[in-house]
């Protein structure tokens, strides 16, 4: 379970206050996978990022009684100086699992060949998001947050066995998925919510949710 009571966050621009939530409360529970709906601007990655615990809330209360995830894509844990798998074993002892098994995961999944060894520094965004995937995937969290979609990833045969993988897993495992772009939702949410002016609208259905999106953005 993940949790908000009455959670507020916002920043200031230099020119005004940027609300990014205000007074929010919602959970999440296990085995169901939810999508989250917000317009460009408005606080996506800040509220994945807050799931997930890199940034604090300036008042209220975030409780977790899972293990949730670093946000897919997210490079802040990985040292762009060592190597994929210097950072795979690395990361595996963080989170006490064994760096052997982490290590050839990432390998089989990345595919990256001999840039494997290489400092991440060298990759394209492409190899950056396969790899920090794959050991998101290989950590084995009980909810995992992804933010706007799959990597961005060219190679075909990735993102088949990164997609098959994480519908597996979804089976025994939560999704929060966020995103501006409700067809990027459709493939995993069972619920959904939509983030506006720092309120979360919270909705048994994605098809509810689009409506008052699609009223919002589009009316």
């Amino acid at each position: 379970m993940l949790e908000f009571e009455n959670v507020s966050k916002s920043f200031w621009t230099g020119t005004r206050r940027k609300v990014i939530l205000d007074r929010v409360s919602f959970r999440i529970e296990l085995g169901r996978s939810i999508g989250i709906l917000a317009p460009n601007g408005t606080g996506k990655t800040t509220l994945i990022n807050m799931m997930a615990g890199l940034e604090k809330p300036d008042e209220g209360v975030i409780r977790k009684n899972c293990r949730v995830s670093f946000p897919m894509g997210f490079s802040g844990g990985v040292a762009k100086k060592l190597s994929a798998l210097e950072n795979a074993r690395y990361i595996a002892k963080i989170y006490g699992m064994d760096p052997d098994y982490v290590e050839a995961y990432c390998n089989w999944l990345c595919n990256l060949g001999e840039y494997f060894t290489q400092p991440l520094g060298t990759y394209s965004t492409g190899m950056r998001a396969r790899f920090t995937f794959a050991l998101m995937l290989a950590l084995d969290f009980d909810m995992y947050l992804i933010d706007e979609g799959m990597p961005a990833s060219t190679d075909v045969e990735f993102n088949q066995k990164a997609g098959d993988i994480l519908k597996e897993r979804l089976r025994t495992t939560t999704l929060v998925i966020v995103s501006h772009n409700p067809k990027v939702l459709e493939k995993f949410a069972q619920e959904a919510a939509v983030l506006l002016n720092g309120h979360l609208y919270m909705f048994d259905t994605l098809e509810e949710a689009k409506q008052l999106y699609d009223y919002q953005t589009q009316g």
